[in-house]
């Protein structure tokens, strides 16, 4: 089969196999498990990587720009290497238990909206950009930080009830899971933070254009709870004296699991992250899906 004809099936099947993998070292914690389910998972980037190129060429647009369904599989992409280096630097840890569903999460939803450009963004193309950019940086840093929160409150629980260390379900101590679960809000929310603010001004010059977005709808106020409710969590960790490991966890499982299921749910059910769509159509080959673009 032609790198072409690299189907979205294809990298899904694999992140799936990958996690399946993982899961299994639960119970045979053993060095082919764990080989498996990195070549499985490294073998998806691949794919998915080229089903990105052939889709930006296809459109000609940058795969952030293409649509909303290529702005899901960018999100999916940017935590895929990070599961990669932590298996490789830390062999015994099956990170991907907790950050692998995340990528399988938007993959399946990126199946549910459309392929086709969004029309609004010819005349503001590196704005856009930027905006979107932006957004997926910081919502791809908020759902490794949620796998992070995950993978504390599991640690918590065992310490807690002295249950002993499962020989396939090796953590990292709290405290280093801790500081990468406080390193990732706190670099993330600055990133949604402009993206929030370049989402505004890309709104404020498309007035210009002749398709002119409002910000008075649905979609932008239920962003814009999501994105307050981040920053709420980010000022608090960085002014309280001393939160604890398990608080900041909790709340920043919330945070960013609300998080995702808001960008998702609007992708899904407006069809595009502004509600910026047209009818779909056939592009150069590609198949055409439900819902509509960015």
């Amino acid at each position: 089969m032609s790198l072409a004809n690299t189907s979205l099936t294809c990298f899904l099947a694999s992140y799936a196999l990958a996690t399946a993998l993982e899961a299994t070292r639960l119970v045979r914690p053993m060095p082919i498990n764990r080989w498996a389910a990195w070549l499985a998972g490294a073998a998806g980037f691949v794919a998915q990587t080229v089903y990105l190129i052939y889709r930006s060429r296809a459109v000609d647009l940058p795969p952030l720009l293409a649509s909303t369904h290529d702005w899901l599989l960018v999100a999916a992409w940017l935590t895929v290497p990070v599961y990669l280096l932590i298996s490789l630097l830390h062999k015994d840890v099956p990170v991907g238990l907790f950050i692998l569903p995340a990528a399988l999460l938007f993959v399946i939803a990126s199946r549910f909206v459309n392929l086709e450009p969004n029309p609004r963004l010819d005349s503001l193309r590196w704005w856009g950009m930027a905006h979107a950019s932006f957004l997926v940086l910081g919502i791809a840093g908020v759902v490794i930080a949620a796998g992070f929160s995950v993978m504390y409150l599991v640690q918590y629980s065992r310490l807690r009830h002295r249950t002993g260390e499962n020989e396939g379900l090796k953590l990292f101590s709290l405290e280093w899971i801790a500081r990468l679960n406080w390193w990732c809000v706190v670099v993330s929310v600055p990133l949604l933070t402009l993206g929030m603010a370049t989402g505004a001004l890309l709104t404020w010059l498309s007035q210009k254009t002749s398709q002119p977005v409002s910000l008075w709808n649905w979609s932008f106020l239920v962003s814009g709870l999501s994105w307050l409710a981040l920053v709420t969590l980010f000022g608090w960790l960085l002014t309280s004296r001393r939160p604890t490991g398990r608080i900041v966890a909790w709340r920043t499982l919330l945070a960013g699991g609300f998080l995702l299921a808001t960008f998702v749910t609007l992708g899904i059910v407006s069809g595009g992250m502004h509600g910026m769509s047209r009818p779909p159509q056939t592009t150069k080959g590609l198949p055409a899906s439900a819902g509509g673009p960015v």
